[in-house]
């Protein structure tokens, strides 16, 4: 049995989202975080992305658990999908395991995972290895690093990660065991790259605090609508502290936001001032200007609360003149256009939007990450969480600051890297696709049917139908054609009773040269059709046959 130490990211590496590592030595592995990434723009229905665990299957019996620094979404949202082929104990803290139980609650999953709490300081023994949890600070209460501990050495697992030295709930990152683990000597640092491209260092989420107060103040006699993530849970707590001191009741819309704020508020990471929250059905006991609505839709999600109040679906918010909506949140890559999009629209709706200094990031930029670098002195650096042009900053980062550029190891989801203190080398490469979640179906959706979806949103369908009669070759019904996104068919009317005296053409030549096979006749049929669109229209539509015998 081998007892190199091995890490193998499956996911994370190459975007932002879908984070999930390996941490291997001899009979055991610990895996730490299970997220999920949203779909690409070309990934047309598909709702979720989730890791390939195949490596984690075949090694079933080494797995110790899954280690979560926390409860964003990218780092737990696979879990229900992974667990069902990876059943093993799940560690956290209080609010990320609160979290997760909800999740797993809706899946139906919470009765048969094993959840373990742990608490800042706690080592948790898994096999040949131990996992130490870390106070850190992000956008969410209860983040932690994870210090891997291995017969080969230390290596930290900073998860996502801001220095906060005034957070609002809880305690400033621990950097004292940052030091510490750094004199112990530490084999290598797996640190959050989502920043590393920022100067200077992330303000701290208090500040953020202010510029509420300062908005509301100046907005009081309107009614305040605030879009933000669900999980940043110290954001909703400076939202409500601002409406509490303003004197305004506080209605939760969106049902990702009253779930992580339930959870919250039931473990004691909210402090709900009495009588604050009210239910939507209340709104009309008060004036406009004595409420603030607390919602989804920050990223534009065309099914989010605010996006549907801004299209004037929503049931019961309407967005009108008398409004001010606050978004507090910046957009994801990707996310700007629908951002935009609901901006004009509230925008049109007569509504004042802001959108500046009403958000700062979880994540540490450069002077942080030369902090922690300073503490920790590792050996070995492998940048993490974040696309190439993330991580290959921090690579930039951490030469500068004395390294070795050969020591500073830039890895590819999946790829196997063997760490000693005499070498770190890349020895071989496992699975670590993509699995797409469409509806309820889980890695059924391969790139042979995105190129489809792809080819049918561009080009559109035509179907051609026809019946023969049994044993001959006389057709008693067709050819019919039905179009789908090809062209409209009131005003394409000459162009369809031309495609179907193709089609009847095609089909003739086919019985009168003898051929038999119907897959082939239909190949004919396809063939002629596509050479006649073509030639007619520069179009190449998806074209199906069918025939049927009567």
């Amino acid at each position: 049995m081998s007892n190199k130490f091995k890490i193998i990211p499956l996911g994370g590496l190459e975007q932002i989202g879908m984070n999930i590592t390996v941490f291997e030595y001899g009979d055991s592995i610990v895996v730490v975080d299970c997220g999920l990434a949203f779909p690409d723009d070309d990934m047309l229905g598909v709702d979720l992305v989730v890791p390939d665990v195949s490596y984690l299957k075949e090694n079933i019996a080494k797995v110790k658990g899954f280690f979560i620094t926390h409860g964003h979404e990218d780092h737990i949202g696979a879990l229900p999908y992974v667990l069902p082929d990876v059943n093993v104990p799940i560690y956290g803290t209080k609010l990320t395991l609160g979290i997760i139980s909800h999740k797993l609650e809706e899946h139906g999953l919470l009765e048969t995972t094993d959840l373990r709490l742990v608490t800042f300081g706690d080592v948790v023994d898994a096999g040949s290895l131990s996992v130490e949890f870390i106070r850190t600070n992000h956008s969410i209460s209860d983040s932690a690093a994870l210090a891997i501990h291995s017969p080969a050495g230390v290596v930290l697992h900073t998860g996502d990660f801001k220095v906060d030295f005034t957070p609002v709930f809880g305690d400033a990152i621990d950097l004292q065991r940052f030091g510490e683990l750094g004199r112990e000597g530490l084999l290598a640092l797996l640190a959050d790259s989502t920043n590393a491209t920022k100067p200077g260092m992330t303000m701290s989420e208090r500040t953020v605090g202010k510029t509420f107060d300062t908005i509301f103040s100046d907005n009081i006699n309107y009614r305040i609508i605030v879009a933000t993530f669900a999980s940043n849970v110290d954001r909703v707590q400076q939202i409500i502290n601002s409406a509490h001191k303003f004197g305004r009741k506080v209605v939760i819309e969106g049902r990702s936001m009253v779930n992580y704020i339930k959870t919250a508020a039931e473990l004691g990471y909210l402090n709900l001032h009495d009588g604050i929250l009210i239910d939507t059905e209340e709104m009309a006991s008060y004036p406009p200007e004595k409420l603030v609505i607390i919602t989804t839709g920050s990223q534009g999600e065309s099914m989010a609360a605010l996006s549907r109040m801004a299209a004037s679906l929503h049931k019961k918010v309407s967005i009108g003149p008398g409004d001010v909506v606050i978004f507090s949140s910046t957009p994801i890559p990707g996310n700007e256009k629908n951002v935009s999009k609901v901006i004009n629209e509230l925008s049109i709706k007569g509504a004042k939007v802001i959108f500046q200094d009403t958000h700062v990031s979880g994540h540490a930029c450069q002077e942080e990450l030369k902090i922690i670098y300073t503490l920790l002195k590792p050996m070995y650096s492998i940048p993490i969480h974040g696309e190439y042009r993330h991580r290959s900053a921090q690579k930039e980062i951490a030469v500068s600051l004395g390294m070795d550029k050969e020591k500073v190891i830039m890895l590819k989801s999946g790829d196997v890297l063997e760490l000693s203190k005499e070498k770190a080398v890349i020895s071989t490469h496992v699975a670590a696709k993509q699995r797409l979640v469409d509806g309820l179906g889980v890695g059924d959706i391969g790139n042979a049917v995105l190129r489809d979806r792809q080819y049918l949103s561009e080009n559109g369908l035509v179907v051609v139908s026809m019946a023969v009669f049994e044993g001959s070759d006389v057709l008693a019904n067709g050819p019919e054609l039905l179009t789908k996104g090809f062209v409209y068919v009131k005003e394409s009317e000459t162009l369809l009773e031309e495609a179907k005296f193709v089609a009847n053409e095609a089909f003739e030549y086919s019985m009168a040269h003898g051929y038999t096979d119907m897959n082939r006749v239909k190949n004919e049929i396809k063939q002629a059709l596509a050479d006649f669109f073509w030639k007619s229209m520069k179009r190449r539509p998806m074209i199906l046959a069918v025939i049927l015998t009567v």
